[in-house]
């Protein structure tokens, strides 16, 4: 019998590799597009600061390898990166016009992947693996605070 780990790191790897295929049809590495979707959310959400050390807390990155990745954004007209108003020792990170809303998209993304890799799953089924999954994440966050 296959070792649980190993079942969660296999899906793990043909879930990344689907969204790494749809990712780079934007132009974009899957790690980018989790960035800019991460943009997006808080965006929708109301936040109207966005900074880099928001962006390193919620993708678990280091400020330089947050640098590049925001850098190389930048470059490619996703996100626009200017002096907070509120505190000038940071920048304030919006989506541009090309990536607004593209938290939407991503969910698209997702959802369409999670339906190729559960194929043959009645709804029910699919609905009892979501229920699984986030009770998992509970307990995951339960541990680390």
């Amino acid at each position: 019998m296959m070792p649980f780990g190993l079942k969660i790191a296999i899906i793990n790897r043909a879930f990344r590799k689907k969204m790494d295929e749809k990712a780079s049809s934007m132009g974009l590495t899957s790690v980018q597009l989790r960035v800019l979707g991460s943009i997006s959310r808080l965006e929708a959400a109301g936040q109207t600061e966005i900074h880099q050390i928001d962006l390193e807390r919620i993708e678990h990155v280091t400020h330089p390898a947050m640098t590049k990745l925001l850098q190389r954004l930048e470059s490619k007209g996703f996100v626009r990166c200017v002096p907070s108003s509120k505190d000038r020792r940071y920048k304030k990170i919006t989506c541009t016009d090309q990536s607004a809303g593209i938290h939407e998209v991503i969910l698209a993304h997702d959802a369409e992947v999670l339906s190729e890799l559960c194929a043959n799953f009645t709804e029910e089924q699919k609905e009892m693996l979501t229920q699984t999954i986030g009770m998992i994440l509970n307990n995951i966050d339960l541990e680390s605070s």
